[in-house]
């Protein structure tokens, strides 16, 4: 498997960026509210907007209020739960063609796996419910299974991801977000340049490539769609600073 060169500095002239959240923006952590959020990120993502003319977006996993509580609301574009919400700028939601939330009992279910298991964690979002065994990578496996058959038994899906099964309608992906915000005429006519390190942004990568742009990994080399590497967190940042 033949490694990427990282991302060239002149990259974002005349792009839209679109930048994944944990791991990409912030290291990764043993549960979701861990994470160490860097002091200056606000400031960096500011400058980044003034200088894409608006042309930027976070296209996470996590839900849109998720998101906020640890990003200061600086007039920047959201996708959250893995494109199934999309907001825009200036505060509209950008619609999209989703069915509804989990029935109560689903997400009862997989709380109940969890507390007979420690070291899983459950978090609830809006149109979803994610099981996390970053603290317990022996459950991988189990919790992978468990998930996976409550998705064949209620015409669900599992989104796979870094030390996480998330259970969720069938729907959009951060590829489809991706798109939508192109649509918009802040972004229209852009090279898109999707950043992310986990599975799900794959589909951001395949994304961005069709309409032109690129698609940037974070991590450690493996087989991706992404056209760059950035080694880390860190490397990411130093990049977006320069």
């Amino acid at each position: 498997m033949a490694d990427l060169p990282p991302p060239p500095p002149d990259l974002l002239e005349g792009a839209a960026l679109f930048l994944d959240f944990d791991g990409t923006l912030v290291d990764l952590a043993d549960t979701p509210d861990a994470i160490h959020v860097p002091l200056g990120l606000g400031a960096m993502l500011a400058r980044l907007k003034a200088r894409l003319g608006g042309r930027l977006a976070i296209v996470s996993g996590r839900a849109i209020d998720d998101l906020e509580a640890h990003l200061p609301r600086a007039g920047i574009a959201f996708s959250g739960s893995h494109g199934l919400e999309i907001r825009l700028a200036d505060g509209a939601a950008l619609p999209l063609s989703i069915p509804v939330g989990l029935d109560p009992e689903i997400a009862a279910e997989v709380a109940a796996f969890a507390a007979a298991r420690p070291g899983l964690l459950v978090e609830a979002k809006p149109l979803g419910v994610a099981l996390h065994y970053r603290t317990a990578p022996g459950l991988a496996e189990a919790a992978a299974a468990f998930m996976e058959d409550i998705a064949r038994r209620h015409d669900l899906w599992v989104q796979h991801g870094n030390m996480v099964a998330e259970l969720r309608p069938d729907g959009a992906t951060k590829g489809d977000a991706l798109r939508a915000f192109m649509t918009e005429p802040d972004f229209a006519r852009a090279r898109p340049v999707f950043v992310g390190d986990d599975l799900t942004d794959e589909h951001g990568f395949e994304a961005a490539a069709a309409l032109g742009g690129v698609g940037v990994l974070v991590g450690p080399a493996r087989p991706t769609a992404a056209a760059y590497r950035l080694a880390s967190v860190a490397a990411v940042a130093r990049w977006l600073s320069a």
